[in-house]
C-alpha cells in the first residue's frame, strides 16, 4: 500500500494548492490507512530450544523381519529400520532445532529432529494453540517401529503412522518472490524407496497454512500408497468434530462397520450409540475412530465451544477425500493414555486428512516413476461457532432456530467492503457491507419471516469485487441406506471366476494385507488357466519384487504369449515391461532393451520403459541415444526427477554443462531436497 500513497502525494502535488503541512499530513494520512491494508512480511528462522524429554533406549542391533504382525489393518514390517522400543522413566532437558514462520496472524514451529512435525501452531488474534501442544517429549509404544509422540502435526506415508515419525528428517528454507516462506521437509522412505515431501508455507496477510505434498516413486514397481496427515487438537467437553453436513454416515478402520452420522442409531466399535451425538469428544468413552462416507465437500475441522476457536481444513476432495477423527475416549482408558503421552497438556484428538485415500487401510497405486502432487489448507476459526462450509479465503455457518438464523463468516484474509447477505429464494432477508479478515470475524441474526424453511436459505459472502469467497445452502438430509460392510476374502477355492480371483488377490496386495497372500489366488487362476495374462503378470512381478527371477520371468513370458497369439500387439504392455526389469536385473540387457522398446509402444508404460533404456544406453555410453530417450520420458512427465537427473548427467557427458546445470536448477524446483540434483548442479558448476 506504500505504491497507493505514494499515488496519493503525487495527486495532492499535482494540485499544487494545498500546503507544505497540509501535503505532509496527507502523507502521513496515506502511510497509516496503507499500513492498516498492508501484509506483514512472513518472518522465517531457525533456533535452538530445551524441551523436557523421556529418554529412549538404543535401537535393537539386530534386524526384525515381519512375523505377522498388524499395524493399522496393514502388515507392519520393520526391516530395514531398527525397532526402536526400549521407552525410559528418565526425564531430561534435550536441545531440539525449531524452524519458525511467523505472520500477522499465526505462528507456527516445525521441528525436523522429530519427523519433521509441525510442533506449534498458535493464532495469535485469540492466543489459541489450534493444533495440540505439547510441552514436553513423551515418547509411547504406538508407532510401527515402536516410540511415538502426540501432538502437533503428524505426516504419515506411504503408511499410517509412518515408521520415521519420530526420527529426523531433511529439510531447507525457501523464500519466494511473492512473500511466501517454505520449510521444505522430507525422506526416501526405506522399505519402499518412494521419496515424500512437504512444504509449509505462510504467505503474507493469510491465516492458513499452506501444505504443498508430492510424492516420487523412483523404483520400477508401483507401489500402493496412503498420505494422511495428522494433526491433534486439545479436547475437552466443549470440544466437537465439524463434518461437512452431507456426511451421513461414518465408517470404521477396513469399513467392516458403519454408524450413523451425526446421530447413532446402533452399536459401533461395541459401544451403544443409539441417540448420541457422535461429533462431540465427551460422547465417547473408549477409543475409537470415525472416518467421513463419501462427502463431496472439500473441508472438515473441530472447534471448542468453550473457547469459541478451532481449525479447519481445506483441499480438493476428489483429491484428499479422507476425512477422520480419533480420541483416545473420556473413560479410564484414555485417562492412561493422557497420562502415558504428556505432563500437563491434557487429552487431544486427531483431526487426520487424506490424500489418495479415504480410509486406513486403504491405498491407491502410484506407477513406477509417477508423481502426485496436492495441497492441503489448515486455517484456525474464532466466533463461528461451528462450520456449515469453507473454502481456501473464507468459512461460514449457519445455524436456525425458533425463527431465527444466526450466520457468522471467518475470513483467511483482509477484505474490504465485503458483502454478507442471506436469501431465501430470490428474496433478499439480510444485505450487508462489512470489513473481515482473521481478527475480525462477523456474526449477525436474521429474524426469519413465516414461511421460510432452513432448506430455502442461501448464505454467501462475497468480495468487493463481486467474487463469492464462501456460500452455503442447506440441503435436506437424503436418509440414504447404510453401506455394505466389506467382506473378508474368500479361500481361492470357492472363488468362481478367474476375474475375482485376480481383483481379490491385487485388494489383498493394495491393502498389505496382514491376514491373506495374494499368491495363493493368483496361483489358482494359473492352475485353471495356464495363460491367464492378469493373473499371470501379477504372479510375475510379486515373483520379481522376491528376486525370484526364474519364476517371474515363466509367469511374465507366459502372459505375453498368450497376449500376443496370432502375431498381435497386446493393447497392454506392462507384462513386456515387468519382463524387462526382470531381465536387466540378471544383466541380460539386450533381452531387457528388446522388452522395455515393446512395452513402449503402449503409451501407459512408455515412460517407465524409456528411462530404463535411458539407463541402459548410459551403461553401453551410448549418451546421446540415452539423452534422445530421456528426454522423451520427460516430454510425457516434467516432473519425474528420476528422469530429469538423469538427463542433466548425460549433457554434463556430452560437454553441455550449461545445460545440464540448467535442468538441475529445474529440478531442485520440483524437490528442493533432491540431493542427486544438488549434486548434479554442483558437477555441472564445476565443468563450467
Amino acid at each position: 500500500m506504500i505504491a497507493g500513497a505514494m499515488t496519493m502525494t503525487v495527486c495532492c502535488f499535482q494540485k499544487g494548492s494545498e500546503s507544505r503541512s497540509t501535503l505532509l499530513r496527507a502523507i502521513l494520512v496515506a502511510l497509516t490507512i496503507g499500513s492498516q491494508f498492508a501484509a506483514a512480511e512472513v518472518q522465517l528462522w531457525e533456533t535452538n530450544e530445551v524441551i523436557p524429554t523421556y529418554v529412549v533406549g538404543p535401537p535393537d542391533p539386530n534386524p526384525r523381519f515381519y512375523s505377522g504382525r498388524t499395524y493399522q489393518g496393514a502388515r507392519a514390517t520393520f526391516y530395514p529400520y531398527p525397532v526402536l522400543d526400549k521407552l525410559t522413566d528418565e526425564r531430561q532437558n534435550k536441545s531440539y532445532r525449531l524452524v519458525y514462520l511467523e505472520n500477522e496472524y499465526v505462528q507456527l514451529a516445525v521441528m525436523p529432529e522429530l519427523g519433521g512435525r509441525i510442533f506449534i501452531a498458535k493464532d495469535k488474534s485469540n492466543d489459541y494453540d489450534f493444533f495440540y501442544r505439547q510441552h514436553v517429549i513423551k515418547p509411547a509404544l504406538i508407532g510401527m517401529l515402536g516410540a511415538w509422540i502426540s501432538g502437533g502435526v503428524e505426516w504419515n506415508v506411504p503408511h499410517h503412522h509412518r515408521a520415521t515419525s519420530f526420527m529426523p528428517v531433511d529439510y531447507t528454507l525457501e523464500t519466494r518472490p511473492d512473500g511466501s516462506k517454505t520449510v521444505w521437509i522430507g525422506e526416501t522412505e526405506w522399505r519402499h524407496r518412494l521419496k515424500w515431501i512437504i512444504g509449509v508455507t505462510l504467505y503474507p496477510g493469510r491465516s492458513y497454512i499452506e501444505m504443498s505434498a508430492r510424492i516420487f516413486n523412483r523404483t520400477p514397481y508401483a507401489h500402493p500408497i496412503l498420505f494422511w496427515i495428522n494433526p491433534g487438537v486439545h479436547a475437552n467437553e466443549k470440544y466437537q468434530v465439524l463434518f461437512p453436513p452431507d456426511v451421513e454416515f461414518a465408517v470404521q478402520h477396513g469399513k467392516p462397520e458403519f454408524a450413523h452420522w451425526p446421530i447413532g442409531a446402533e452399536t459401533y466399535a461395541g459401544v451403544d450409540y443409539r441417540g448420541v451425538d457422535l461429533s462431540w469428544w465427551k460422547n465417547h468413552p473408549s477409543p475409537v475412530s470415525f472416518f467421513a462416507w463419501d462427502s463431496q465437500m472439500d473441508f472438515f475441522g473441530g472447534y471448542d465451544h468453550g473457547r469459541q476457536a478451532g481449525v479447519l481444513h481445506y483441499a480438493d476432495h476428489h483429491q484428499v477425500p479422507g476425512k477422520k477423527f480419533f480420541e483416545w475416549g473420556n473413560g479410564p482408558e484414555g485417562e492412561m493414555w493422557t497420562k502415558v503421552l504428556t505432563d500437563n497438556d491434557g487429552p487431544y484428538l486427531e483431526l487426520m486428512a487424506g490424500a489418495w485415500s479415504d480410509n486406513q487401510p486403504d491405498y491407491s497405486w502410484l506407477q513406477p516413476g509417477e508423481v502426485k502432487t496436492w495441497r492441503h489448507y489448515w486455517y484456525p476459526i474464532r466466533q463461528l461457532g461451528g462450520a456449515s462450509n469453507a473454502t481456501i479465503d473464507a468459512a461460514v455457518n449457519l445455524t436456525v432456530s425458533n425463527r431465527t438464523a444466526r450466520i457468522a463468516f471467518n475470513a483467511t484474509g483482509q477484505f474490504r467492503n465485503a458483502r454478507a447477505s442471506l436469501h431465501a429464494g430470490k428474496t433478499g432477508l439480510f444485505e450487508r457491507a462489512i470489513n473481515i479478515s482473521p481478527r475480525e470475524p462477523f456474526v449477525a441474526e436474521v429474524q426469519l419471516p413465516e414461511g421460510v424453511t432452513e432448506t430455502d436459505l442461501r448464505l454467501a459472502l462475497l468480495n468487493s469485487d463481486g467474487r463469492e469467497l464462501v456460500a452455503y445452502q442447506p440441503v435436506a438430509r437424503k436418509d440414504s441406506p447404510m453401506p455394505k460392510p466389506v467382506a473378508r476374502p474368500r479361500p481361492p477355492g470357492e472363488i468362481q471366476s478367474n476375474e475375482e480371483l485376480y481383483l481379490t488377490g491385487l485388494r489383498i496386495e493394495q491393502l498389505y494385507s496382514p491376514s491373506f497372500e495374494p499368491a495363493p489366488y493368483y496361483e489358482e487362476a494359473v492352475r485353471r488357466d495356464a495363460g491367464d495374462i492378469r493373473a499371470n503378470t501379477a504372479l510375475g512381478i510379486l515373483r520379481a519384487k522376491e528376486w525370484r527371477w526364474a519364476d517371474a520371468e515363466k509367469h511374465l513370458r507366459a502372459a505375453i504369449d498368450r497376449a500376443s497369439a496370432n502375431y498381435i500387439r497386446p493393447k497392454d504392455s506392462e507384462a513386456d515391461y515387468y519382463l524387462g526389469v526382470v531381465l536387466r536385473a540378471q544383466g541380460r540387457f539386450d533381452e531387457a532393451s528388446a522388452a522395455f522398446h515393446r512395452a513402449a509402444w503402449g503409451q501407459a508404460w512408455q515412460s517407465p520403459a524409456n528411462l530404463a533404456l535411458a539407463q541402459i544406453e548410459c551403461l553401453r555410453r551410448n549418451f546421446g541415444l540415452s539423452l534422445e530417450l530421456v528426454n522423451r520420458v520427460i516430454a510425457a512427465s516434467s516432473v519425474n526427477t528420476k528422469a530429469r537427473n538423469l538427463k542433466s548427467a548425460v549433457l554434463r557427458r556430452l560437454g553441455r554443462a550449461e545445460e545440464a546445470e540448467e535442468h538441475a536448477v529445474g529440478t531442485i524446483a520440483l524437490d528442493p531436497l533432491d540431493f542427486g540434483a544438488l549434486n548434479e548442479l554442483a558437477l555441472a558448476q564445476r565443468q563450467r
